[in-house]
Order: structure tokens, then C-alpha cells, then sequence
């Protein structure tokens, strides 16, 4: 997980294009150096359960409360990184984003 300790001293669009290039490229097998942060990410070939599985992810790896349509609403690298400079630190703030303490709490 990446702690807030570490994303404060990162640039933070820096940090949240670097993990999300890592990520779908990893989803998506493909060199990072080949995906456009302009580009939908949909026309990579993510499709709904890969997004998903994004979504999920970040959730772990920054705290954050994730709705499922992120990624519809964020649709690029460019977009999400955009979000995340703004999710993650407030997030941070709040601690842990509002995540219930358990998975019963979350129903």
C-alpha cells in the first residue's frame, strides 16, 4: 500500500501515472511506454471486470472509497490522475477515506 508518508513526498500526479501505468499495462499486457494518457483506456481492451479490478486496487493501494463507475467517469490515464492528485490526499486526511472498519459495516 502506498502510504501517505511516500505520496507526500512523490509528486503526486507523478506517482498516481506511474502506479496506474504499471497497473493497466500489467492488466492489459502491454509496455507502458505504449499507452497514451489521452487515450480512453477502454480502447486498450480494459474492459468492465478489468476495470473493476482497477477499481479494487485502488481502493487497497490508496485507502479510497471506490464506486464502480470510476473509471466510466475517468475514462483516460490523464482523467484518473487527475482524480487521484485530488482523492488521494483528501483521503489521507480523512484516514483511510471513510472504509468501514469491517466488511459487515460496508453493507
Amino acid at each position: 500500500m502506498t502510504t501517505p508518508a511516500t505520496w507526500q513526498t512523490a509528486d503526486p500526479a507523478t506517482a498516481a501515472r506511474d502506479w496506474l501505468l504499471e497497473r493497466v499495462s500489467l492488466y492489459q499486457n502491454r509496455d507502458p511506454l505504449t499507452i497514451d494518457p489521452t487515450v480512453p483506456l477502454a480502447e486498450y481492451g480494459l474492459d468492465s471486470v478489468g476495470a473493476l479490478s482497477l477499481c479494487g486496487d485502488l481502493e487497497d493501494e490508496f485507502g479510497l472509497l471506490v464506486e464502480p463507475t470510476l473509471l466510466w467517469d475517468h475514462p483516460t490515464l490523464d482523467s484518473l490522475v487527475d482524480y487521484l492528485t485530488v482523492a488521494i490526499p483528501a483521503a489521507a486526511a480523512r484516514g483511510r477515506a471513510g472504509l468501514p472498519q469491517s466488511p459487515e459495516d460496508r453493507f
